[in-house]
């Protein structure tokens, strides 16, 4: 649909962070966009006060009436069964997910993206940071809220733009970036999937279109022979990976300053304006990705140390002497050991307490084993029911499935309705939210708890 025939953007799941990105992008050209989503949230409130309409139960009449001039965008989170959906399929509008239409918006333009089962928001995020601080400038669809400037979404008057390229049902491969980073190619979504080889396939299939520089973690299964692009490689400390990481120095507020090894020399003095050794990881490759887009080294290494992180992403909320809580999103084994193992390097010695919501029946079924063999690395795990976001329950698929294997010291199983209670009975250190479903709600309350002790 051209854009001078289109008048009105309708969003089925409004409410996402990467389908608010593109409903911000729409409204600031002008559209009259408003949408649906199932719970009240943070980001739908800021979404109506940006004057954006959002209502929460499913009314094919809050639909715009004219299809013809109606460009609707849906999630595949939703069931086909929804009602607004089956409306929208059977009345003429054109109707397309979310990957599609982040496709159409970035076709033409300078696409920076990042790939990966873990680590995309935070790399996407910063390489946004960079190329705004460094002058150059971008567009950016983010999948979390960028600290520095409060939004998912960044707009400029430049041909650039950065997204994530998120693997969830193939969604990635609606992209055809210049640039793209590959963070990671572990198995999940499984119920998408099927296995692990079917994840990797769909990884290399989204590297075959990617048009002039791959910037892949060191060691991921994807050769040169299967892409078109020219592959660098990256690794947190890795001296084999073209861009790495050397002189780490870890100071007491858990923050490392580290040199940036790259084939056209040597970064010296860069302070990870973000938490942990995972975040110099993270770091690496963002700049490899600007240092290949053309960003001055300098301004580089200035813009991550200015660099304050995303909302939901080794978040601190509270960090005092013998007290500290952090958030983060990690819903996969590897993100949870990561986290954990970053954690554990920041404060050495002192007690880890973490509270995990497992998201979605399928990825509990398919990696309890392996959840329950990350979460054993804290010293007191409280574990909650399962979120089923777009699921159906699974008979005999509980939490119990990973808690009954974890072997940290101490471990409890709660419903998310006796965490507050329990919390304000246990003697804290170092507090963790893990989790992608609704726990975030508890970040608010945990912090005013804290604070008041």
């Amino acid at each position: 649909m051209k854009d001078g025939k289109l008048k009105y953007v309708y969003f089925i799941g409004i409410g996402g962070i990467g389908m608010s990105a593109l409903a911000r992008w729409y409204k600031y050209r002008g559209l009259e966009v408003s949408g649906y989503d199932r719970t009240r949230s943070d980001l739908t409130s800021a979404l109506e006060a940006e004057g954006i309409g959002v209502h929460y139960e499913d009314n094919p009449s809050a639909i715009p009436t004219d299809a013809a001039s109606t460009l609707v965008i849906y999630t595949p989170a939703v069931p086909e069964s929804f009602g607004e959906l089956q409306f929208v399929l059977n009345n003429g509008y054109k109707v397309v997910k979310r990957s599609r239409a982040l496709g159409e918006i970035t076709r033409d333009q300078t696409l920076l993206a990042v790939a990966g089962t873990h680590g995309k928001t935070t790399t996407s995020t910063l390489i946004a940071h960079i190329l705004t601080e460094s002058g150059d400038g971008c567009s950016a669809f983010l999948g979390g809220i960028s600290k520095n400037y409060g939004s998912n979404l960044l707009m400029s008057r430049g041909s650039t733009v950065v997204a994530e390229a998120d693997e969830f049902d193939r969604s990635f491969l609606q992209l055809h970036p210049a640039i793209a980073v590959i963070t990671a190619m572990d198995a999940d979504h499984l119920d998408i999937y099927g296995d692990l080889e079917h994840v990797q396939e769909a990884f290399r299939e989204f590297a075959s279109q990617v048009h002039e520089t791959i910037i892949l973690k060191y060691g991921l299964p994807i050769r040169p022979d299967q892409v078109s692009a020219r592959i660098f490689t990256y690794h947190f400390d890795d001296a084999r990976a073209d861009f790495h990481s050397t002189n780490l120095r870890l100071d007491g507020s858990g923050h490392y300053t580290f040199d940036l090894v790259y084939p056209g020399g040597t970064l010296k003095d860069i302070r990870s304006g973000a938490l942990g050794w995972v975040n110099v990881e993270n770091s690496v490759a963002a700049a490899a990705a600007c240092l290949c887009y053309g960003a001055d080294g300098q301004k580089v290494r200035h813009a991550i140390g200015s660099f304050r992180g995303a909302q939901r992403r080794l978040d601190e909320h509270v960090n005092r002497p013998g007290l500290v809580y952090i958030d983060d999103y990690a819903h996969h084994p590897a993100e949870l050991a990561s986290a954990i193992s970053s954690i554990r390097e920041i404060f050495p010695g002192r007690k880890i307490t973490g509270v995990f919501q497992p998201h979605l029946y399928t990825r509990t079924r398919d990696f309890a084993p392996e959840f329950a063999s990350a979460l054993s690395a804290l010293d007191k795990l409280i574990l909650l029911d399962i979120y089923p976001a777009r699921e159906e329950p699974i008979p005999g698929v509980t939490s119990e499935l990973i808690f009954k294997d974890v072997t940290a010291p101490e471990k409890m199983l709660i419903r998310k309705e006796e965490l507050m209670d329990t919390l304000a009975g246990e003697k804290l250190d170092v507090l963790v939210t893990f989790g992608a479903g609704n726990i975030d709600r508890f970040i608010e309350p945990i912090t005013t708890m804290l604070n008041g002790r």
